[in-house]
This record gives structure tokens, sequence and C-alpha cells, in this order.
């Protein structure tokens, strides 16, 4: 057997460089994926503690909407047992969340503070619910003055009754700046109404709402009589408004819906005028920041819950027929037709649209978050 001869100039260099390559990888390789595996270990760990804090997050939110729709289960003043509850499987955490109730603050309104936590991070957070006007909703007449039964009417419950008229009312009543700020999320992504008439012939079939018009409107009829214009939104008008005051006969089916008119307008024209031409049924809000005239005919049941406000001025009522519900007014309510009757707003399905009526899920009370701070 012979060997092969080496090369000339072959001494082992390449050995010598893998040697070297190889030591230097051990050398490097090693520390490298033990800093991989502490980044892995420090990306789980900041994993852990996102889905933590997003899960304690969802809970402070559930208790604020909880807060906001004033649910019967949160603690009062006069009931301050905490509620505790847990928001399940949010980024797989649960929140165990507890609402405790601290009292009023400067202003009157309520103070809670919530408390949501998920696994080791915690969230608290002060919030104040304020405002809201149901209370206003809470008796048959409702005047910051004075009210004025005349001529051949009644309103039950009677005086010094509960639920019966109220004079002299000095609980939270509305601003109108306060009220246009809340009917104006209805319309805000309308196109305004761009005619001063809205004739009901074109609208029967269809109804309208949410409608917003910047001017003075009249709501009349020039088709058949006793046609009917359905709600299916807040219909809110900026200048002086006259429903039903001239033309043919029609209907309209407030429909759990809200008409609110801007104008400030004290005495005649009224900000908001409902003749004899126009019938009123359903439930629903009609709302003026000035004086209202309402005359219309009314085709209303004891299953009916129908608010009439005037925020600045004067309710004056001549309707024909029975009126269920509240009349609301800062100056006076004046009645010199028909019976009134309180019913329960809290009946109206899916809620009054009005601040502190329950429509859409919310009391319409303004609520501050003072604090939010983790642990």
């Amino acid at each position: 057997m012979s060997l092969n001869k080496s090369i000339k100039g072959e001494r082992g260099q390449a050995l010598v460089l893998v040697l070297i390559m190889l030591l230097l990888g051990g050398l490097i390789i090693a520390p490298l994926l033990a800093y991989m595996g502490t980044g892995i270990k420090t990306g789980l760990v900041f994993e852990k503690k996102t889905d933590e804090l997003y899960a304690a997050d969802a809970g402070v939110e559930d208790a604020v909407w909880k807060i906001m729709s004033e649910v019967a289960s949160l603690p009062s003043e006069e009931n301050p047992m905490p509620l505790t509850y847990t928001v399940a499987d949010v980024n797989s955490k649960d929140a165990g969340v507890t609402v405790t109730y601290e009292g009023k603050d400067s202003e009157g309104g309520d103070v809670y503070l919530i408390t949501s936590t998920a696994d080791e991070t915690e969230i608290k957070s002060y919030v104040v619910l304020s405002g809201g006007f149901g209370m206003i909703l809470d008796s048959v007449i409702t005047s910051q003055a004075d009210y004025t039964l005349q001529g051949p009417t009644s309103v039950t419950p009677g005086e010094g009754e509960e639920h019966g008229p109220v004079a002299n009312y000095n609980g939270d009543w509305p601003t109108p700046e306060e009220l246009a700020a809340f009917y104006w999320q209805d319309v805000e992504d309308e196109v305004p109404y761009a005619s001063g008439t809205l004739d009901v012939k074109d609208w029967a079939a269809t109804g309208i709402g949410p409608l917003y018009r910047d001017g003075t409107l009249s709501i009349q009829n020039s088709g058949a009589s006793g046609l009917t214009l359905q709600l299916n939104g807040t219909v809110y008008i900026t200048g002086d408004t006259l429903i039903g005051t001239i033309n043919h006969d029609f209907t309209i089916n407030l429909n759990g819906n809200t008409i609110f008119v801007e104008s400030a307008t004290i005495g005649s024209p009224y900000a908001l005028e409902i003749g004899n031409k126009c019938t009123i049924t359903g439930s629903g809000c009609i709302i003026a920041v000035g004086d209202i005239q309402f005359k219309p005919n009314l085709n209303a049941s004891p299953g009916d819950y129908v608010l009439v406000m005037s925020v600045t001025g004067m309710t004056y009522m001549q309707p024909n027929g029975d009126f269920y519900g509240t009349l609301a007014g800062s100056s006076e309510v004046q009645i010199q037709n028909g019976d009134a009757y309180w019913t329960d707003p809290s009946d109206v399905e899916g809620g009054l649209n009005f601040p502190g009526g329950g429509g859409g899920g919310s009391s319409g009370r303004s609520l501050k978050i003072h604090t939010w701070g983790i642990s």
C-alpha cells in the first residue's frame, strides 16, 4: 500500500482555520442562544401583561357602561353594597370587577370607584356620573314655576299625590345647549332638509326621521285627509315650527321618537305650534326651547307616554282628547282642555329618547373619568 505524497505547500492551514471558527462559534452561539431564550421569555411576559391589561381595561369599560345605563344592581346612596362580577374570556383572561359607590361630589354628581383585576394587573378608576333629568318625567305636570288648570280639565294623580303635579320644581333641569347636544347626535350625519314645508302626502309611505332642518318648518298635508306620518328617528328643527295648522287632517305617530325645536321664541308666534289638523298618537317627546302651543287631537291610551316640554318658556295645552305622560314647562304649564294622566315612562319600549329616559340603552347623563391608574 502506498501513501499519497503531500502536495507542495500543504501544511494543514485549513484545519487550523476550521478549528478557530468552531471555537469562535462556540463562544458566540451559546450566549446568543441564551439571549434568544431571554428574549422569548421577555416577549411572553410582555404578551401576558398586555393580555392582562386589555382584560382589565375591558372590565373598566363594562363597568362604565353599567354606570351610564344605571342598571338596577349598581350601588347607590340608598344601597351602598358594592357590585362585584366577572367579565369572562378577554384574550383568554377573566377580569374581576368591583364597583363601589363613593358618595356625591361638590356638584351633586355620583362618584364611583371601579376596580378591575386580571391576574396580576389591576386598574382603578374614579368616575363621576352627573346630570340626568329623569325626575322631570316623574310627575303628570312638572313646572319650574307654576301650573294652571282651567276649564273642564283634571289631572291624575291629583295635587299632593305621588306623581301628581309639581310646581316650583327645583331638581335638575336641562339647558337648551344640553338638549341640543343630546339630539344633535341623532341627526349630525343627515343632509339638511332644504324646504321650509314638509308635505305629509309626500312622506306618508316612508315616514320621516332622522331629519334635520336648519330654519323654520311647516308640516302640513295637502293630500287626502287621514294620512299618517310616522317618525323613524329624531326630527330636529332650529327655527319656529308649525304642525297641522293648515290644510287637511293627518296623524303623526311618534313611534318612540322625538321632535326637538331649537327655537327660543317666547309668545306668539310660538317656537312650536301644533294645531287641530294634527292628531298625535304613540309614545315619544315633543320639546321646544321656547313657548309651545299644543292644540292637536290626541289618540292615546294608558300604554302611551308623551313628554311635552318647553325648556325656557311656557307649555300651553288645549288638546282634544286625553293626554298620557308629562307636561313640563319652565315658566308655566297651562291646561285649558282635556284630562291629563301620568303614565310610567319606563314602560316605553326601547326607552324614551330623553336624557334620563333610558333611550338607546343610555340614561343620557354625562360621565367623567377623573382617574385611571394601573398597578
